[in-house]
């Protein structure tokens, strides 16, 4: 469920890239001083995303504080942290904790069933004191479960469970002004983070009889689906981008137009030249032996 909201380096200037890392570089501390060293297995991108837009929207005061990465040793590194950080690390924890039991209900993988059992204590901690947020994840995860069940054939439908769990961790202050603009926007940033994770999951799902909407879409519309499929996840980033355009955000708005327009695709061209490419070798395959047959 990790790993697509990320951004283009590429296209950020030096300040901007440096400003980035140092709240990643936030986010990895505040892992460790909350939940000790296991808390840094957890460190992602995507809740990066979320500690800048909430920083950019409150305007959040930053400490900034140097210190020498273990991964890093060469020279010091920088970390912001504010409250988003802590409210971001909190909701890292929570959602990785719910994905590992849901790696071990699909596949019985007990690696993920142990890393579940590690956070939760953490994880019981974290729902107390946001006891909405847990509750979304626990809803999500039961609707999430019938629908596989059931093997729902509506992409919108079952990409929605995921878009009403996220729409809820991104309204961070529940009566807030911007509380329903952040949970819109959270919601088609949940819709396209699970439709990226089905399109990249279509040949292990296939071959482990599991269950991706998105194969069962490409059974249907096999020689349209790569166009109909970007058309739908260009139409759930659309949305979050209007979302976005819609709150009164100045501080860190270029980086996050980056993560919008540009970053979150990263992924998906990777994957897509790499299922290109799987699928010319595997033509030429077939053409050769035919011709020497």
């Amino acid at each position: 469920m990790f790993g697509y909201i990320n951004v283009n380096r590429e296209k950020l200037n030096l300040t901007d890239r440096c400003v980035y890392q140092s709240y990643y570089c936030g986010l990895c501390r505040k892992l460790k001083e909350n939940y000790g060293r296991k808390g840094q297995m957890l460190l992602n991108y995507d809740m990066t995303f979320l500690i800048l837009l909430l920083t950019g929207l409150y305007e959040l005061e930053d400490e900034k504080t140097e210190f020498i990465c273990a991964v890093h040793p060469a020279k010091k590194q920088t970390a912001r942290i504010n409250e988003a950080t802590d409210y971001a690390a909190a909701m890292n924890v929570l959602l990785c904790t719910k994905n590992f039991e849901d790696d071990w209900n699909d596949n019985h993988s007990y690696t993920k069933k142990a890393l579940s059992q590690v956070f939760k204590k953490d994880y019981e901690r974290i729902e107390a004191r946001y006891p909405r947020q847990g509750q979304a994840i626990r809803r999500y995860l039961k609707k999430l479960e019938q629908a596989e069940k059931c093997k729902e054939r509506n992409v919108d439908a079952v990409a929605g469970l995921t878009g009403e769990m996220l729409g809820e961790i991104f309204a961070w202050k529940e009566n807030d002004v911007w509380a329903e603009e952040l949970r819109c926007l959270g919601f088609y940033m949940g819709k396209f983070i699970y439709l990226m994770d089905a399109y990249e999951d279509i040949g292990k799902d296939g071959k482990n009889n599991c269950y991706n909407v998105f194969n069962l879409m490409q059974q249907e519309t096999e020689q349209d689906f790569e166009t109909i499929s970007r058309l739908i996840l260009t139409s759930m980033i659309s949305e979050c981008a209007k979302s976005f355009e819609r709150l009164p955000i100045l501080l860190h708005a270029e980086i996050l137009r980056n993560i919008l327009y540009s970053g979150v695709w990263t992924k998906y061209e990777y994957l897509r030249i790499k299922r290109q490419t799987k699928e010319e070798k595997k033509h030429k395959y077939h053409s050769s032996y035919k011709s020497v047959n």
